[in-house]
């Protein structure tokens, strides 16, 4: 394996802007993946998931086949604006490549295809092997979650590609996720001549931060952060609408249930009087726990990885991926198979350089080995 090939064919893939609403990029990225996947010989397939999201890619070795022996799922989207591979394209240094989504996860969708490439023939024959790649991993797999999770029931094991954790841990748990949009709607006034008609959206909303604060749990790690706040128009005037974006993380679904409840039943009384409150649900995540089958499939990895020299430590982090959405179906799926990598949606985003062969290795193994 030549780590300067592998270089050149990341570099299309990180200087495209591909964010999650530049469905334009991702529908390059989606037809360069097609590609390859064709030309390994593969059956490969762009997939309409609506006019909402770029499209979704699916490669397969066994066009037809209704059970898979494995999902591997890597996901084309990045979280940047337009503009940002310009500003900033793939670059490397002595140990690191930069780029936006350099890590997170353009090197997961190549060391899938390099670890397929590295299998001889009678594997190929043997294994029944899926891909799957998706448009809208960054805002939460609204639109494609159903799409993966039909393949994901189908497959013994689930292999997500995110890059493995910047001490070479791979992951076993994640957190679940819930975002919430919530609009307050007051009555507008001016605010020196007669106050007193006016009801303020935004001081309902400071009400709201106060409570959602108090939701949270230090005992079970469930956390609520009130993220965007947005209000009135002029200082003059008492405002009659705000807005508020809420990000709950949590290790337990039932916790889940927990805030839904709590949150829903807050807008039923009104801190101020004739203000009314609207919560909408914007994206969910249920979160990842290993089963008894999943530590089975940990026990595999283990034993790849020493078998190619590289201890296997294992990590619950508080980023969902789509293992989060896989592992709610009961089908055990492990996550962190790209290189290694740290930084992720920042300017410094990186992947180390030495991992990248290495990680190609043990993810092809451990194919092998199922």
């Amino acid at each position: 394996m030549q780590l300067e090939q592998y270089l050149d064919e990341l570099r299309p893939l990180v200087n495209i802007d591909c964010g999650t609403q530049t469905t334009e990029g991702v529908a390059v990225i989606a037809g360069m993946m097609e590609k390859k996947y064709k030309d390994l010989g593969w059956h490969a397939e762009i997939v309409d998931l609506g006019k909402e999201v770029g499209p979704g890619v699916f490669a397969t070795n066994k066009p037809g086949a209704t059970q898979f022996d494995v999902l591997l799922i890597g996901h084309m989207d990045t979280v940047f604006p337009p503009g940002t591979a310009a500003e900033r394209p793939m670059s490397t240094d002595e140990t690191r490549v930069y780029g936006p989504g350099a890590a997170d996860m353009k090197s997961g969708l190549l060391n899938i295809l390099w670890a397929l490439r590295a299998l001889d023939d009678q594997d190929v024959a043997r294994l029944s092997i899926a891909v799957a790649m998706n448009p809208d991993e960054e805002t939460g797999s609204v639109y494609s979650h159903e799409w993966l999770g039909e393949y994901a029931k189908q497959s013994r094991y689930v292999l997500v590609a995110e890059a493995a954790r910047a001490d070479g841990s791979l992951v076993k748990a994640r957190k679940g996720m819930v975002r919430y949009n919530i609009d307050f709607h007051g009555r507008a006034a001016h605010a020196g001549n007669a106050p007193e008609k006016g009801r303020s959206a935004i001081t309902e909303l400071a009400h709201w931060i106060l409570a959602i604060n108090q939701l949270g749990s230090a005992e079970t790690g469930t956390t609520l952060n009130v993220g965007v706040v947005k209000g009135g128009d002029a200082a003059n005037i008492v405002p009659d609408k705000a807005q508020a974006v809420v990000d709950v993380r949590f290790w337990d679904n039932d916790e889940y249930q927990r805030i839904n409840t709590a949150i829903n039943q807050m807008t039923k009384t009104a801190y101020v009087a004739d203000v009314t409150t609207t919560v909408t649900q914007m994206a969910h995540t249920p979160a990842m726990s290993p089963s008894a089958e999943t530590e089975k499939l940990m026990e595999l990895v283990e034993k790849c990885g020493k078998e190619e020299g590289i201890p296997i430590n294992w990590l619950a982090v508080g980023g969902g991926s789509d293992a989060n959405h896989t592992a709610a179906l009961g089908i055990p799926s492990l996550d962190g198979f790209g290189a290694i990598g740290a930084d992720f949606h920042s300017l410094t985003e990186y992947v180390e350089l030495d991992s990248i062969i290495p990680r190609i290795k043990l993810l092809s193994r451990i194919i092998r080995s199922l």
